[in-house]
């Protein structure tokens, strides 16, 4: 069969996105998503979406990364995915979706190309020697680097992605080096899954936007924007000192181009 296809790009994170309204995809098929997502061999991806319907929400996001097994929660996935249900005209301007780690909220520009998704609340934070342990819908490992721009981060972030605490279950490890303007920081990630650098990280950043604030002692409404290396990111949240709450991941969300291939 055909299958009718999108791509999109969150700050340059890439996803293929598929309309499963009607269930025509059967999707437990590692080896099939992995050769889509496969860039010599496929269409190229750092994960697979499927928009299916869902009792009580607007539609359901289910995830896959790109070597085809199901994953935990794709912030910027999910910010492309509420892009891509506009597209379709399942959602207006507002949504209520669910995915992997429960409901969420998102609201599109009016343009369609700005998408400001609500995370899920965060209780726990960890440490792990000098780096923070958090779960922001996927398992996060920050830490303070320096000199970012040129650090190795496929062998340090696989180095630590694979040591003997996270081999098993796997973590996302985000390097953050804070920025002389806007208080933001530059963040680079190795995620689990894709196995290799990508150019943004949605739970990634935000994992990042929580830990600097119990790093810096920050409290009430923040804001925090990010830079990537396929853009900017914003993550705005509410903090008591124990509980973050009201975390919203914002950034661009484009539809790239649409096509058809043979499975």
């Amino acid at each position: 069969m055909k299958l009718h296809f999108y791509k999109y790009q969150g700050a340059g994170n890439d996803f293929i996105l598929v309309d499963n309204r009607q269930l025509a995809v059967n999707h437990n098929n590692p080896e099939l998503l992995a050769r889509l997502c496969d860039r010599r061999f496929g269409i190229g991806a750092d994960g697979i979406m499927f928009l299916q319907n869902a009792d009580g929400y607007d539609f359901e996001m289910v995830y896959y990364n790109a070597d085809g097994n199901p994953s935990s929660m794709c912030g910027n996935g999910g910010r492309c995915i509420v892009a891509f249900a506009r597209h379709l005209n399942v959602i207006g301007n507002e949504t209520e979706f669910v995915a992997v780690d429960g409901p969420h909220y998102a609201k599109i520009s009016a343009e369609g190309n700005w998408v400001s998704l609500q995370m899920i609340n965060v209780d726990v934070v960890e440490r792990d020697g000098e780096a923070y342990v958090l779960n922001t819908g996927s398992p996060h490992y920050v830490t303070l680097a320096q000199n970012l721009e040129s650090k190795d981060v496929y062998n340090d972030g696989s180095a630590i992605r694979n040591n003997n605490t996270y081999k098993t279950n796997g973590i996302n490890v985000n390097f953050v080096e804070a920025l002389a303007e806007n208080n933001g920081y530059f963040v680079r990630t190795f995620e689990r899954g894709v196995e290799d650098e990508t150019f943004a990280c949605g739970t990634g950043v935000t994992a990042v936007a929580l830990a600097m604030a119990s790093q810096n002692n920050q409290t009430g409404s923040i804001t925090t924007p990010i830079k990537v290396l396929g853009g900017d990111l914003n993550i705005r949240f509410n903090y008591d000192g124990e509980r973050y709450t009201e975390i919203f991941l914002e950034g661009p969300a484009e539809r790239v181009f649409e096509g058809y291939i043979e499975i």
